[in-house]
């Protein structure tokens, strides 16, 4: 289990190297009721380090649950002004934001997949403002997870509830090097690590990625024009730097949307809006999703690349290797937080502005000549397995190995 001190080293990591809050800065908190605990110490911390006042949006699980099954879909995708203005809020007071991420993967399972479907079109259509203020960097953002009961069963369920959630515990520890002597300073050298790398690829500039492995993945990803390899550490708006997801294995970049072409197989499943998608087997042609596939969660995929146009795009492609800790730990974490850093990812739907040389001064069709896809989701989903390969291929034809069985060979 792990112990007081490595709680508080945790909630200071969430403060103050991942949101970076700055003295005197708004703070909102993003939970479910069942993190109450680790939400009371983040907000401890953020006041002990000068937070001007902290902001709490609590969820809760089984309420949205209980909503997806009974209420009609009217009522479900209308979402009320209340929340709209804790997002208008948000934006307005440039508040830093916390979330963390600690959902039961099979938390909408059985559930109306329509009104599934149009609660997620709802639901990103009403936050458009205060998500386009988080991908731009306007507002400096993170997220963090700790165990909750049926998050720990999903991962572990041939354990009891408290043993699983112990097991939770000392992976996340691991992962997060709460287990070190110095947290703040491990993650610093890391973070260090990833920066080099993204160097490299911004050095060389390729056209695109060409990626391959044995499980019928042959995909080739233009790269967007002007775009920028993005590491751990990302720098908001207002020039201080922050690290928006932690756990972070990842070096990421934009897609070009018009030049996506061949097939890619997912290597992990992905768990979107409470709902387990597996087995699944995506073509793409000049940029778009022409045919797709899934053994499991069928109906889930087909909501998800039917919620509007620019989902079937690309926006994002992130490298990751094989011997990141979340990979070596072997677990399965069914949370793409944590699943995104075990294995290189692709991501349907929109693409992050600062991924591109001035893109966060650019308007929509701006980026879109830029090929920066557009849309209302921004779904990552997991490709990298412990065989693929990867080339970067220069605007001359170039050749360049990136990855050779699941790892960097840069």
């Amino acid at each position: 289990m792990i112990t007081n001190k490595q709680m508080e080293k945790f909630a200071e990591l969430a403060v103050r190297v991942g949101a970076n809050m700055q003295q005197g800065q708004e703070v909102v908190i993003r939970a479910d009721v069942n993190c109450q605990d680790f939400v009371h110490l983040i907000a401890a911390k953020a006041y002990e380090f000068g937070a001007k006042k902290v902001h709490i949006e609590w969820r809760d699980e089984k309420l949205d649950r209980l909503s997806m099954l009974n209420a009609d879909k009217e009522a479900i995708c209308d979402i009320p002004s209340y929340q709209t203005a804790m997002w208008d809020y948000s934006v307005s007071h440039k508040c830093c934001l916390i979330s963390i991420s600690a959902e039961d993967p099979n938390k909408y399972k059985n559930c109306d997949a329509d009104k599934l479907s149009a609660y997620q079109v709802a639901f990103q259509t009403a936050r458009q403002m205060f998500r386009n203020a988080t991908m731009s960097n306007y507002l400096r953002w993170t997220i963090v997870s700790i165990p909750t009961p049926e998050w720990a069963k999903q991962v572990f369920p041939n354990e009891d509830v408290a043993v699983a959630i112990d097991k939770m515990w000392n992976a996340i520890g691991h992962i997060m090097r709460l287990d070190q002597d110095d947290p703040t300073a491990a993650w610093k050298k890391h973070i260090d690590t990833l920066v080099k790398r993204a160097e490299f690829l911004n050095k060389h500039n390729f056209e695109f990625m060409h990626m391959t492995n044995s499980h019928g993945t042959d995909l080739t990803v233009g790269l967007a024009t002007d775009h920028i390899w993005v590491a751990a550490q990302e720098e908001g708006q207002d020039g201080i730097p922050f690290t928006a997801n932690m756990p972070t294995e990842e070096v990421f970049t934009a897609p070009h949307c018009r030049k996506i072409n061949g097939t890619v197989v997912n290597a992990l499943p992905l768990v979107n809006n409470g709902n387990i998608i597996d087995n699944f087997k995506i073509t793409f042609k000049d940029g778009k999703v022409v045919d797709y596939s899934a053994e499991v969660g069928y109906d889930a995929l087909k909501g998800l690349l039917t919620s509007d146009d620019g989902v079937l795009s690309l926006g994002e492609i992130a490298l990751i290797g094989k011997h990141s800790p979340i990979a070596e730990s072997g677990i399965l974490f069914y949370n793409t937080l944590f699943d995104e850093n075990a294995s290189c990812h692709l991501a349907f739907g929109a693409s992050y502005p600062t991924t591109v040389k001035g893109g966060t001064d650019m308007k929509k069709d701006e980026l879109l000549k830029h090929g920066m896809n557009q849309s209302i989701q921004h779904v990552d989903f997991m490709v990298g397995t412990k065989d693929l390969n990867i080339d970067g291929i220069g605007y001359d034809g170039k050749i360049t190995p990136i990855f050779r069985d699941g790892e960097w060979v840069i």
